[in-house]
C-alpha cells in the first residue's frame, strides 16, 4: 500500500564532502530514506584506474566510513540507504558493506541490493561495432577517434533500478553511474507506486533531486546573501518531505545551522542548469513550471511541476587519456607586487623555454585576476604567482617546466617565496570527458540482491496523450522614475554557476518582479558573453524561467576545457556567479528602492 508521505535526507553533495553528515541527518529526527552521493565524471575515470591496480577496488571507500557510524542505527529505525558510491565496482562495495554488518552483528537483518549495467568499458567495441557511434555531443566527433585513450565510460540510468530494488526488500541499494536525481526520485517511485509513464510525478521526483543532490547548497551553502545565513555552525543538510501528489517540502532539522527560503532553493534549482527541459533518463523536467513557496521558517513548498516523456536515448559519459598537466605558485609581496609577480612569470618561462614549447599554458596572478579579470584598480598587497602548462608529453613537463619554478627565485625581485610544503611540481594525468548518447536497448540493467537477480527494462515507457507543457509568459511593470542611478547587479539579483564539461551556467534571479523586468530587456546574452569575453570562447544562450523570476546563461566553452584537464584556477565555473553579480548596471532608482523596501 502506497504511503502518504516520506521523508528523504540528503549525507553529501560529492566525494569528499563533509563526513559527518550521514550521522548528523540520522540522529537528527525522523527520516526514511538517506541518499549518499558520491560521483563526478572525473571520479568514475579515478575508480577504474583504482580497479585495474586492484580487482577489489574500484568503489567510494568514504562510503564504507561513513556507514559505520548509521548502518546499525538505520537498521534498527528502519531507514533505507540508496548511493552511487558503488562506481565502477559496485559489487565489491556490497562485500565491504556486508564485512562491515558482520562486524557490527547486524548482517541478519542485512539485504543489499546492486544495480548493474551502466558500465559499459568492457562492452564499448561490441557497441562500436554494432553501430553505435557514441559521437560526442558537444563537437559530433566519433568515439573512434579516441577509442585507444578510453578509461571509463558509463550510462546514466534512472530511478526505475532503484525502485525495483526497494521492491525486491533491499535496506542499502548500491549503484554505479546513475543521476544524481534518481537517488531520491526511486524511493518515491517505490513508495508512492508512480507509474513509469507518470510524468509530472517524475518530473517532480526530478526537481526534488536536484535540489538536495549538492547537499548544503539548498540549505544556505554557497549562497548569494551569505550574511543572511544565521549561523553555519552544524550545518543543516536538506531534507525532501515527499507526497503522493508530487508535492514536496524542502527542510532541515530543527536546531541546525544554515537556511531554508525560496532562495536558497531558488539558487540551486539553476546550479548546472541548461535549457529549462531538465532532461533525465525518467522523463524532462520542466524547470520554468515550477512553483516555491515559503511555508514557514526552513521549509520552502515546492510544487505545479510538469513532466514530459523520457528521452529516446541515454547519456553516456566517457573519460579518456588526454596527456598532462603541471602548476606552480610562488608567492610575490610588498610594494608593486603586480609589477614583481609579472616579471618573476617572465624570468620563469624564459628559463622553461618559452610558452611556446607546451600545448597550452597560463599565467594567473591569484589575489588579483586568478579566476576573472580584476574588479579593481587598487593594487592588493600579495599576489600568488600561478604558472601551469598542459602537454601530451610528461617527461617535457617534468623535467623542463617543473624545475624551474623555484629555481629562479634568488636571481629575481624581493620579496617572493614558494609555499612552504610545495617540492618541485610534477606532471599529473589530464582525463578528457566525452558526453555521448547511446540507444536504450544497448544498455541491460539487473538488479542483484543475494543470489536473485531482476532485469529491469532500459525502454522507452510508451508516449501518453496528453498536452504538451507551454511557459506561462510574464509581462512584469518595471518601476520607473526618470531617475538613473548605477550599482552592482548583486544588489538586483542573486546567483549560482556551474558546469558540464567546458560548459558553464550562470543562473540568475531578480530579487522582484520588477528587477525581473529590467532584466529580460537588459540582462541579454550579449551582456553577459561582453562581461566574460576573456573567458568565454564560444556562444553565451539566454534561457527564461518567469516561475523563479529567472534567467539562465550557458556559456560554451568557457572552462578551459572543464574541470578534467583545464589549467584555469577555476575549472569548474563556481566563481563565475558571483563574477557576473559584480557588474555595475544602470537602473531606474525606483527599482532599487523596491528592493530595498
Amino acid at each position: 500500500m502506497a504511503r502518504d508521505k516520506i521523508v528523504v535526507a540528503n549525507a553529501g553533495g560529492f566525494w569528499g564532502d563533509d563526513p559527518t553528515v550521514a550521522r548528523r541527518q540520522v540522529e537528527g529526527g525522523r527520516i526514511d530514506y538517506l541518499v549518499m552521493d558520491y560521483l563526478a565524471e572525473v571520479t568514475m575515470a579515478i575508480l577504474q584506474k583504482q580497479r585495474q591496480r586492484r580487482p577489489e577496488a574500484g568503489f567510494a571507500g568514504d562510503f564504507i566510513a561513513q556507514l559505520r557510524d548509521v548502518l546499525p542505527a538505520c537498521i534498527d529505525r528502519g531507514v533505507r540507504i540508496v548511493t552511487n558510491a558503488g562506481g565502477v565496482n559496485p559489487m565489491a562495495c556490497r562485500a565491504a558493506v556486508e564485512d562491515l554488518a558482520r562486524e557490527q552483528g547486524v548482517s541478519d537483518q542485512l539485504k543489499v541490493a546492486v544495480i548493474m549495467g551502466d558500465d559499459i568499458y568492457d562492452e564499448l567495441d561490441s557497441i562500436l561495432s554494432a553501430g553505435e557511434v557514441l559521437a560526442n555531443m558537444d563537437t559530433g566527433a566519433p568515439l573512434s577517434d579516441i577509442r585507444d585513450r578510453v578509461l571509463s565510460a558509463n550510462v546514466y540510468l534512472g530511478a526505475a533500478p532503484v525502485a525495483e530494488a526497494l521492491r525486491m526488500g533491499a535496506n542499502v541499494v548500491i549503484a554505479g553511474r546513475i543521476t544524481d536525481t534518481a537517488l531520491t526520485l526511486g524511493p518515491m517511485m517505490h513508495e508512492f507506486e508512480w507509474r513509469e509513464d507518470d510524468w509530472d510525478r517524475l518530473a517532480a521526483g526530478i526537481v526534488a533531486g536536484h535540489i538536495i543532490e549538492c547537499g548544503a547548497q539548498s540549505t544556505g551553502g554557497n549562497f548569494t546573501d551569505w550574511r543572511k545565513v544565521p549561523n553555519f555552525d552544524n550545518l543543516g543538510y536538506p531534507l525532501i518531505e515527499a507526497y503522493p501528489d508530487g508535492t514536496f517540502v524542502v527542510t532541515k532539522h530543527a536546531g541546525t545551522g544554515g537556511l531554508v527560503s525560496v532562495h536558497t532553493v531558488g539558487e540551486q534549482l539553476l546550479y548546472e542548469m541548461g535549457a529549462p527541459g531538465y532532461v533525465a533518463p525518467d522523463c524532462v523536467a520542466h524547470f520554468d513550471s515550477i512553483v516555491l513557496e515559503q511555508e514557514g521558517p526552513d521549509r520552502v513548498r515546492v510544487s505545479a511541476v510538469r513532466g514530459d516523456p523520457a528521452p529516446e536515448k541515454l547519456k553516456v559519459s566517457v573519460s579518456f587519456s588526454h596527456g598532462y598537466r603541471i602548476f606552480g605558485r610562488i608567492m610575490v609581496s610588498g610594494p608593486d607586487c603586480l609589477e614583481k609577480a609579472g616579471k618573476v612569470a617572465d624570468i620563469f618561462w624564459k628559463m622553461a623555454g618559452g610558452e611556446d614549447m607546451y600545448e597550452e599554458t597560463a599565467t594567473h596572478f591569484i589575489g588579483w585576476n586568478g579566476s576573472h579579470p580584476p574588479l579593481s584598480q587598487h593594487e592588493p598587497s600579495e599576489v600568488l604567482l600561478q604558472v601551469a602548462a598542459r602537454d601530451s608529453d610528461r617527461e617535457k613537463l617534468d623535467t623542463r617546466f617543473g624545475p624551474f619554478v623555484v629555481a629562479g627565485i634568488l636571481g629575481s625581485v624581493p620579496g617572493i617565496t614558494p609555499a612552504a610544503d610545495q617540492g618541485r611540481p610534477r606532471a599529473s594525468d589530464v582525463l578528457g570527458y566525452w558526453p555521448a548518447l547511446i540507444s536504450r536497448d544497448r544498455v541491460k540493467v539487473r538488479v542483484c540482491v543475494g543470489e536473485t537477480e531482476e532485469q529491469v527494462s532500459s525502454a522507452r515507457p510508451l508516449q501518453r496523450a496528453g498536452k504538451a507543457f507551454t511557459p506561462a509568459r510574464v509581462e512584469p511593470v518595471v518601476p520607473s522614475s526618470g531617475r538613473q542611478v548605477t550599482v552592482p547587479l548583486s544588489r538586483l539579483c542573486l546567483a549560482r554557476s556551474g558546469d558540464k564539461g567546458n560548459t558553464a551556467n550562470v543562473g540568475v534571479i531578480g530579487r522582484t518582479p520588477g528587477v525581473y523586468g529590467w532584466m529580460l530587456e537588459h540582462l541579454t546574452a550579449d551582456f553577459v558573453k561582453n562581461h566574460f569575453r576573456e573567458l568565454c570562447g564560444g556562444s553565451v544562450e539566454r534561457y527564461e524561467l518567469p516561475n523563479l523570476l529567472s534567467l539562465n546563461f550557458v556559456l560554451r566553452e568557457a572552462l578551459g576545457g572543464g574541470g578534467t584537464l583545464s589549467i584555469r584556477f577555476d575549472a569548474q565555473g563556481k566563481t563565475y556567479g558571483q563574477y557576473l553579480l559584480a557588474a555595475r548596471v544602470t537602473v531606474d532608482r525606483q527599482i532599487v528602492e523596491e528592493v530595498d523596501a
